[in-house]
């Protein structure tokens, strides 16, 4: 369900993230734990040498699955994160624009936007996700009940790829405190590990908060 503009805001004010003005509401995935949270989280996981990508492929996480009526995941991210969205029939977005966080643009057709998993795919399959059947994989590919997933320009999602936080941060700094935090909840919840130099990244981007 998407977030009031009241919610939203007192989301960035505690978070001290984003500066709103005026225009479309800023929307955004399910508020991560706080820094002092996320840093005992993180403090928790397990480091180790990251694993390979052998055998992967993105067809072993199911995506995107049906949510409700004739809205599957992605299209439901779309409503959620956009402002004056109205879908067709088919629950394809006709009409909506939308703020991408990680580089501070905004987007005024839905075909110029990705849904990224914050804790990439691949990224997931390195780091303990080889392991998980079929049906935990397409839980983690579609959860929409943690900040794992977000709507954003096309270019910096296909910038970022499969990389982790000590590869690649948002050009936009001024969020680098929340997507620390996203990151580490993701992999909390889901018993990932991650390897030293993401750990030191992850670290950094929570000084920042």
């Amino acid at each position: 369900m998407r977030r009031s503009i009241t919610a939203v805001l007192t989301a960035v004010a505690a978070t001290a993230a984003f500066t709103l003005s005026a225009g479309p509401a800023l929307a955004y995935p399910p508020d991560p734990p706080s820094a002092g949270t996320a840093a005992t989280q993180l403090a928790s996981l397990t480091v180790k040498t990251e694993g390979s990508t052998s055998g992967y492929s993105r067809d072993l996480f199911p995506h995107w699955i049906t949510q409700s009526g004739s809205c599957d995941t992605r299209e439901q991210v779309l409503k959620r994160d956009g402002t004056g969205v109205i879908v067709d029939s088919s629950c394809q977005p006709t009409t909506g624009r939308w703020y991408s966080v990680y580089d501070a643009t905004y987007v005024n057709d839905s075909s110029g936007v990705d849904i990224d998993h914050i804790v990439p795919l691949a990224e997931a399959w390195k780091s303990g996700a080889n392991g998980w059947t079929t049906a935990r994989r397409q839980q983690f590919a579609n959860d929409l009940s943690i900040a794992q997933l977000i709507a954003v320009s096309a270019s910096s999602n296909r910038s970022k790829g499969d990389k982790d936080p000590s590869e690649w941060k948002p050009t936009n700094a001024s969020v680098h405190c929340i997507y620390a935090r996203e990151w580490i909840w993701v992999k909390y919840t889901y018993g990932l590990s991650l390897q030293s130099a993401e750990k030191t990244a992850l670290q950094q981007m929570l000084a920042a908060c």
